[in-house]
């Protein structure tokens, strides 16, 4: 048997050798080559898992180490046998924490007041929930928009798309790639922000047209971008514009890497039977556990402190900014920060 496995997930050498030939490869750099008896295949993001990949290949089973999906042909892999599993919910507490460090940090940078502020959540999945919870703690008023979910459980709770861009003061995309959302945040959806409002972007660069946005820029408050079009190659303009510029890094937590193995590892053990990983773990640093904060009681001024001391997203932003063209660099050689939460 043999496994091809991204070189850029953590936490995974040594776990499969006792069952199988593994593999490490750059997950940009595999060919259909690699693949040819290869039984499973482990990937992130940045390995297209298309016909030109998979053809002719003895792959069985694809765990990607990841929520997003949007990389592999579901339907070439239907018609090909092969299972797909991902890692859902895995990075859910990192895109959490980084959405508030981004929101406190840009605030404080602007001397703007985040009191009786609506946020306005569109795709209220794994990570939509976690940023609700912390935005309801933290004293904020919530929308949610997110139609499958309205369609599948009922309209109440959630909002239209206009009534959520019309009343918040801050939006956050938390969406699927897909179809439906692909260009999503064009010159119409921008327009119909509030002037001053918060824009923040940790889904995926395909749901923005970059142009609608940078000609949006002066009517709408703080920009926070995480994900870009064309990755890595970001639009430079867009960069130079926007108060947070990061590399894809909003779910690079300790513990969402550790999630997202696991899911992995469990994945493919199950598949093939490997009954000593069915409950696989990633060996945990003592010192690298998630962090508790109290925040009863403290000031705006506090609670931004706090959050920057645990994420410092301004010193992501900044070694970014000084050489946009590292971005797959910056990703595989990131230093995974401890995630945060409340109580």
């Amino acid at each position: 048997m043999k496994i091809v496995i991204d070189s850029g997930i953590p936490f995974i050498k040594g776990v499969f050798e006792r069952y199988a030939d593994v593999c490490y490869i750059p997950g940009a750099e595999m060919t259909n080559g690699d693949l040819l008896d290869a039984d499973a295949l482990v990937v992130r993001t940045r390995t297209r898992c298309d016909e030109a990949l998979l053809r002719d290949t003895a792959v069985k089973i694809i765990a990607t180490a990841t929520i997003g999906t949007d990389h592999i042909d579901f339907d070439f892999c239907k018609k090909a046998g092969i299972y797909v599993q991902n890692a859902s919910g895995c990075n859910a507490g990192g895109v959490m924490n980084y959405v508030f460090s981004a929101l406190y940090g840009s605030a404080s940078r602007r001397a703007i007041r985040l009191d009786n502020m609506v946020i306005g959540i569109i795709g209220v999945g794994n990570v939509g929930k976690r940023v609700e919870e912390m935005a309801l703690r933290l004293g904020f008023s919530v929308l949610k928009c997110d139609p499958p979910r309205a369609e599948a459980e009922g309209s109440y709770g959630f909002v239209t798309m206009d009534e959520l861009l019309r009343e918040s003061n801050i939006v956050t995309m938390h969406v699927p790639l897909n179809d439906s959302t692909r260009g999503m945040c064009d010159f119409d959806f921008f327009a119909k922000m509030q002037p001053g409002a918060f824009f923040i972007n940790a889904a995926r660069g395909e749901i923005v047209d970059d142009d609608a946005l940078i000609y949006s820029i002066p009517k709408l408050g703080p920009v926070i971008i995480d994900t870009w079009n064309n990755e890595p190659h970001v639009n430079l303009h867009l960069v130079e514009k926007v108060d947070i510029a990061t590399p894809h890094i909003a779910g690079y937590s300790y513990q969402g890497k550790q999630n997202a193995t696991a899911a992995v590892v469990k994945a493919i053990a199950r598949f093939f039977s490997f009954t000593e990983l069915f409950d696989y773990f990633p060996e945990t640093d003592p010192d690298s556990g998630p962090i508790k904060l109290d925040l009863k009681r403290m000031s705006q001024g506090q609670v931004t402190s706090a959050f920057q001391y645990n994420f410092p997203i301004f010193t992501d932003d900044f070694l970014f900014r000084l050489n946009p063209s590292d971005f797959e660099r910056m990703r595989l050689e990131y230093n995974y920060r401890r995630e945060f939460f409340i109580e």
